[in-house]
């Protein structure tokens, strides 16, 4: 989730009050201290503000202040490429909803709609279902573990058939 995604994310939520699939279901909480740190992006579902990337990697870093830091890299062209954003929690989330500001004053949805119990990896969405990512902690994840996930949002109404696996380099060394 890379690269003018606020403003992305923030006009597609218009969009959301004129679908009329119910909202998707987020991980009853999320662990901020636990999901801090990086996250490799596995798969994702194709998208403008992230074309040409690869080794797509993203960071989250908490704050003094309670918000996040967020981090999002790529390589793209050869050439590292990357943009820092503030999330806040929506209230009442227990942690499983932010909202992700890379231009202010646009927010987007980030929402995690699955996770490891031991935070080795993520699936994390828009509600509108247009925009979805797989994250792990390592740069590849296990087929079967990968299969488990896309069963999972596919059964939450999100076209897994979209989903793209994230290219990686030869030295794909982001930092």
């Amino acid at each position: 989730m890379t690269f003018r995604l606020a403003g992305c994310l923030a006009s597609a939520g218009l969009l959301t009050a004129c679908t009329s699939l119910p909202p998707p279901q987020t991980v009853p909480s999320v662990d901020l201290a636990r999901y801090a740190g990086p996250w490799y992006e596995i798969e994702s579902f194709p998208n403008w503000f992230q074309g040409g990337c690869a080794d797509t990697k993203a960071e989250y870093i908490p704050r003094p202040d309670g918000r996040i830091r967020v981090v999002n890299a790529c390589q793209r062209g050869g050439r590292p490429t990357r943009i820092e954003g503030t999330a806040r929690v929506v209230p009442g989330s227990k942690n499983s909803k932010l909202k992700v500001c890379f231009f202010w004053p646009f927010e987007g949805d980030y929402w995690v709609l699955d996770l490891d119990p031991a935070y080795r990896w993520a699936a994390v969405g828009h509600p509108n279902r247009k925009y979805l990512w797989i994250l792990a902690r390592q740069r590849r994840l296990d087929p079967g573990t990968l299969q488990g996930i896309r069963s999972r949002l596919a059964a939450q109404d999100y076209e897994v058939s979209r989903l793209r696996p994230t290219p990686f380099s030869r030295h794909g060394n982001l930092r």
